[in-house]
């Protein structure tokens, strides 16, 4: 997992929060900021799901040599 995987994951359930809070107070801006926050979150998170797909397939993921483990996001 990197860096981008887990910044946009943080970023997409802090949109979720600030989208449903914008809901709750039917406050528009809030929401479509939060759902704005969200997309990103989501768009960075596939990002880094893919740089870690093409370090792998490039045989650069060298985490296993160094005994340090991977998780996978899905």
């Amino acid at each position: 997992m990197n860096k981008d995987t887990v910044e946009g994951k943080a970023k997409d359930i802090a949109g979720r929060v600030e989208r449903k809070a914008g809901e709750w107070a039917r406050d528009e801006e809030t929401k479509v900021k939060g759902a704005a926050k969200e997309v990103e979150g989501k768009v960075q998170n596939a990002v880094g799901n893919m740089k870690d797909r093409l370090k792998k397939e490039n045989g650069h993921d060298h985490s296993e040599e160094h005994g340090e483990e991977t998780e996978d996001v899905a």
